[in-house]
């Protein structure tokens, strides 16, 4: 890994730190410098030239500042003459601005895919974007990790003789169901419809819950909306108790409190892509790192070996 350069923006620090340790690696410095005119300037202080450079910067929250540091990191690299740009995105905001689902909307998921490109980024690597098709939308070559590993270690301890995996929607059944397959129990899925703002209904179950120990599974939680009508919905149908899991944990608007103050809810589980999530302090709140997960594709990437076994979910 001599030849390899890891850099990190503001938001990517924590995680970029824990990812250098397991790839045994030193990160890069770097100089991020605001002028007064509120413009940033990014200046890496390592030499890059000729080098395999990874920029690690989850697109989260400060969303545009992280996503604007990122940009100006590929072109530091690019005029640095790094021989291949990786941008390492463990969460990609962007993602759930996908489709044109009303008039005269911006597409936000392709946009920043393609500023990306123009940035002279050579590669990405991701984790579970919050669509298929978001994939589709960067031109340069993207792995996309997920965490479902991670996951199932976690619960797999657990006495799960009566669990049952659920999905809050039948867009996420496949991981769903792939993650009911490493915890060999049964899995069932919702019907969500999602209004306005962040109004959303579950109007009914597939599959049986009564009596069962519950692990939602869902991609990401943002405000908390489907969490909470999932929970009503799993009342109804007499669940026994329920556990949350998730990759993305962003938690606006205090959903971690809210989700938290449930009485049948055990446990909330979700991983460090968004740093946020390791900042937030609850009972119930558990944060599970997946920057080795990343330093393994790293160390695939860079090697020429095949990342595909890292990103099937049904891959054991």
């Amino acid at each position: 890994m001599a030849e390899v350069r890891v850099f990190a923006g503001t938001g990517g620090q924590r995680f970029a730190h824990e990812m250098c340790a397991d790839l045994d690696v030193a990160l890069s410095p770097i100089n991020i410098q605001r002028f007064a005119n509120d413009c940033l300037q990014v200046q890496l202080l390592e030499n890059c030239r000729e080098r395999d450079v990874y920029l690690v910067q989850p697109v989260a929250r400060p969303t545009q500042e992280n996503l604007m540091e990122l940009l100006l990191m590929i072109d530091a690299a690019k005029g640095a003459s790094a021989a291949r740009i990786t941008a390492v995105m463990p969460h990609f905001a962007y993602a759930r601005s996908d489709k044109k689902d009303a008039p005269r909307i911006s597409v936000g998921g392709r946009l920043v895919a393609d500023l990306l490109e123009t940035a002279g980024v050579d590669r990405i690597l991701t984790m579970t974007l919050h669509a298929p098709q978001v994939q589709a939308f960067f031109r340069v070559p993207t792995d996309q990790l997920n965490a479902l590993r991670e996951l199932a270690a976690h619960f797999l301890p657990s006495d799960l003789s009566k669990a049952t995996v659920v999905s809050p929607d039948l867009g996420n059944a496949k991981s769903a169901s792939a993650f009911a397959k490493m915890l060999g129990v049964p899995v069932a899925a919702a019907a969500k419809e999602r209004f306005d703002g962040d109004r959303v209904e579950i109007t009914s179950l597939i599959g049986d819950v009564t009596g069962r120990d519950i692990i939602v599974l869902d991609d990401e939680i943002a405000n908390g909306s489907t969490i909470i009508a999932i929970l009503d919905l799993l009342r109804e149908h007499g669940a026994r108790s329920v556990r949350i899991a998730c990759t993305h944990g962003i938690f606006a608007n205090d959903a971690v409190h809210r989700i938290a103050a449930d009485p049948d809810v055990v446990e909330i589980v979700t991983t460090n892509t968004v740093p946020t999530a390791g900042l937030l302090a609850h009972d119930k709140l558990t944060v599970i790192s997946v920057a080795s997960a990343f330093a393994e594709a790293v160390r695939r990437i860079h090697s020429g070996e095949s990342v595909s076994a890292l990103f099937d979910p049904t891959h054991v």
